[in-house]
């Protein structure tokens, strides 16, 4: 098969040779002129996206273009990231399996071929004692014990090959243990700020409904929105913009603690989960934070100069018994538009069913 052909079924990209010529022409060209490093990960993102492969990669390269966005080096790790590694995350997945596959065939072969030889060898030894009773002359005993010796290394060379191959496979089976361990790190973490994605933040979140009723505990939901992020991003541009959103990810980051998840729930929106924690304790940790990121400067690192502080607005809301997940979602997301429509930089709470609202102090 030729190598094309490999390629072509590993990423599944189903364009003939001619199409990929033209797709890998425009891609690097692009790659050129916005002066992006042209790795493996950059190529492949502007190829899926002049070759229309995602939709995702498309729509979201042309909102930055639409807003005269500049296309660093750190969005398109971002975008790729996120719409693109998932499915290597699942190739790398299948090249593990292949690999225990064939490490198990060897060893299993290793096993058979140690127990034939194990059978033989005891088959010879029961009838050497036969054979030494027969024996009249002494070069027939020095034969005997010639083929016992060389039967027993035989069976000692099959014994090491057998060692050997399951040294080899305990080696291969923690190497990927190691690499498993870090596909799956990868695919529950967002590649710009390095805290918790998306996918992460969903898992946790029905994750915690599930513990909470089972305990018959509570737990509450902050939904963080960084003000006027866009604006921002307009003055200073979008690397001062993606050095905003590891800033804030950062301090939200260092301001929890023990169980509670913080994560990227897209764009400039973040959420925490807080486990046991009713509201009145989460408007409390949503207001320690809102200051927390109030008191930070951004600063240029090319001169030093600071740019500005960023403020952002909190939603939080408490889990109550019988809620799903869409529903506590909707509620924090409520108290997080509130939050804004009052003027931003501040925190609102969801209002309970059957208790009254907590409030910002």
């Amino acid at each position: 098969m030729k190598k094309w052909e490999i390629w072509k079924q590993l990423l599944n990209y189903k364009h003939d040779i001619e199409q990929a010529k033209s797709y890998a022409k425009t891609a690097i060209d692009r790659i050129s002129r916005e002066k992006l490093p042209p790795t493996p990960d950059i190529y492949e993102l502007w190829y899926v996206y002049y070759a229309a492969q995602s939709p995702e990669v498309v729509k979201a390269i042309d909102v930055l273009v639409a807003n005269k966005q500049k296309i660093t080096n750190e969005r398109c790790k971002e975008l790729y990231q996120r719409f693109l590694s998932e499915g290597h995350n699942e190739d790398a997945v299948l090249r593990a399996g292949d690999r225990i596959n064939t490490t198990i065939k060897n060893v299993s072969g290793a096993v058979h071929d140690v127990r034939t030889a194990t059978s033989d060898y005891s088959g010879k030894l029961g009838g050497v004692s036969a054979q030494i009773a027969g024996v009249k002359d002494p070069s027939e005993l020095k034969d005997i014990l010639n083929n016992v010796v060389s039967d027993t290394h035989n069976m000692l060379n099959q014994n090491k090959r057998l060692e050997e191959e399951l040294d080899k496979s305990s080696q291969i089976m923690e190497e990927l243990q190691r690499d498993l361990d870090r596909v799956r790190r990868e695919a529950m973490m967002d590649g710009l700020t390095g805290i918790a994605n998306r996918k992460s933040f969903d898992s946790e979140l029905k994750r915690s409904v599930l513990s909470a009723r089972e305990k018959g505990e509570t737990f509450s939901l902050l939904m963080i929105d960084i003000d006027h992020f866009k604006t921002f991003n307009d003055n200073f541009g979008h690397q001062i913009g993606d050095q905003v959103l590891r800033l804030v990810a950062r301090t939200l980051t260092d301001g929890v603690k023990g169980r509670d998840l913080v994560a990227r729930y897209g764009g400039e929106e973040f959420c925490i989960i807080l486990p046991d924690t009713p509201l009145k304790a989460g408007v409390i940790v949503g207001e320690a934070l809102r200051k927390a990121v109030a008191s930070k400067d951004v600063v240029n690192r090319n001169t030093g100069e600071v740019l500005s502080r960023i403020t952002m607005s909190v939603g939080v809301a408490e889990w109550t018994d019988g809620e799903d997940v869409e529903e506590l979602i909707e509620r924090a997301d409520a108290a997080l538009y509130t939050a804004k429509h009052n003027g931003r930089n501040q925190v609102a709470a969801a209002p309970t069913p059957g208790r009254k609202q907590a409030k910002s102090k």
